[in-house]
């Protein structure tokens, strides 16, 4: 307990919170939204690595860090004792897992925490995990009291590949604080049509089949511009964006691209404003984080069918496959050369972000599980 009658909640993580990414921004949403709502009555306590450029203090919540080894192997041992350690010291009402490593990591030590329930919440896809993660995630998993995952077509995998149960759906969320409110007079109107792409630079994002679809878009003299934004992390990614920007370029002109870097949250919410279509080309999405801060900007989203991405997009006729990218062309340009359907789109997709993706919604859902314990 913290303070009379409030109940901490330690949260496991094996990445620091503040390396851009899915689990660490989703959260972050659910420690800030516990901090913003004290009469919810949890205290958030956060286990990660050593931040990489924030100290525990910049943040609401309390955070312990653990350092990080040079091996996979010696990160698991420095995990075990530091979890087992923090576990001790903080004796929480609960613990919430976000992450697989962390999964495997708690499941070693489960056995001494007998007494405190734990969640788990699969931010990825049941399908993608390897034989070996799943050796130690099943029998951590079999003893939580509860798997969430962020979409009902993950949970149906589970459920028909997995003896896995009690398993539940929370929706993902984006940040309230920069894409929670939204400004009718930021949204610009465009004479060609704005294509925007985002995301990090990696073999899930499909980013050479992002340029194939370009160049398709662009064939028999359709005009548009692309604004695209890019995040680099790994060695080569920086080479990787310039062949991109490259191609991109030529396909429709150097004119007509728009290319920006490493974008904070802050900035991405502007970014959204100037989109009209908002297009994804992943070939593994579990989620889709971009197509949701897309909506809250209101963007019309055309979307391949990977992952969960059928799911949060909704609409059929907005989906495609590498198999059949000239439905996902024809989309693009059936909205664009109709002004009235895209702006019906447009204000589709925002009201399906309000009913389904905002944090306050997503909070709320965690807060009703907690309840639960």
């Amino acid at each position: 307990m913290t303070g009379e009658g409030r109940k901490k909640i330690v949260y496991l993580m094996e990445y620091p919170i503040d390396l851009p990414g899915g689990a660490q921004m989703s959260t972050l949403s659910i420690c800030e939204g516990l901090c913003r709502h004290p009469e919810y009555g949890y205290d958030p306590v956060v286990i990660c690595p050593l931040l990489l450029k924030h100290k525990p203090s910049d943040y609401p919540f309390k955070i312990r860090e653990y350092p990080m080894g040079e091996s996979r192997i010696r990160n698991l041992l420095i995990r075990i004792r530091a979890f087992k350690r923090i576990i001790k010291e903080e004796q929480p009402y609960l613990i919430h897992i976000e992450m697989q490593e962390s999964l495997i990591t708690y499941g070693f030590i489960r056995k001494s925490f007998r007494d405190i329930p734990y969640v788990f919440t699969d931010r990825g896809l049941m399908t993608g995990y390897r034989k070996r993660s799943r050796f130690f995630m099943d029998p951590a998993l079999r003893d939580a009291k509860m798997m969430i995952t962020t979409t009902s077509y993950n949970r149906k995998l589970w459920e028909e590949g997995s003896s896995i149960r009690p398993l539940t759906v929370i929706h993902n969320t984006i940040s309230s604080e920069y894409f929670g409110s939204y400004d009718e007079s930021k949204r610009t109107e465009h004479v060609r049509p704005v294509i925007g792409l985002a995301g990090r630079i990696c073999v899930e994002k499909d980013w050479p089949f992002a340029c194939d679809f370009i160049d398709a878009l662009a064939a028999d003299g359709f005009e548009f511009d692309v604004h695209i934004v890019l995040s680099t992390f790994e060695p080569g990614d920086d080479r990787e964006a310039e062949r991109i920007l490259g191609r991109l370029k030529n396909a429709v002109g150097e004119e007509h691209v728009l290319f920006q870097l490493n974008l904070t949250q802050k900035e991405m919410s502007e970014y959204y404003y100037g989109v009209d279509i908002f297009l994804m080309t992943s070939c593994f999405e579990s989620f889709g984080k971009a197509a949701v801060e897309a909506m809250s900007r209101k963007c019309a989203i055309v979307s391949t069918m990977a992952g969960g991405l059928p799911e949060v997009v909704a609409l059929k006729e907005n989906l495609y496959s590498k198999d059949t990218v000239e439905r996902g062309v024809f989309r693009i340009r059936q909205l664009a050369g109709d002004p009235a359907l895209l702006k019906e789109q447009q204000e589709y997709y925002y009201r399906r972000y309000l009913d389904n993706y905002t944090e306050d919604r997503y909070i709320k859902e965690h807060v009703r599980l907690y309840d639960e314990y």
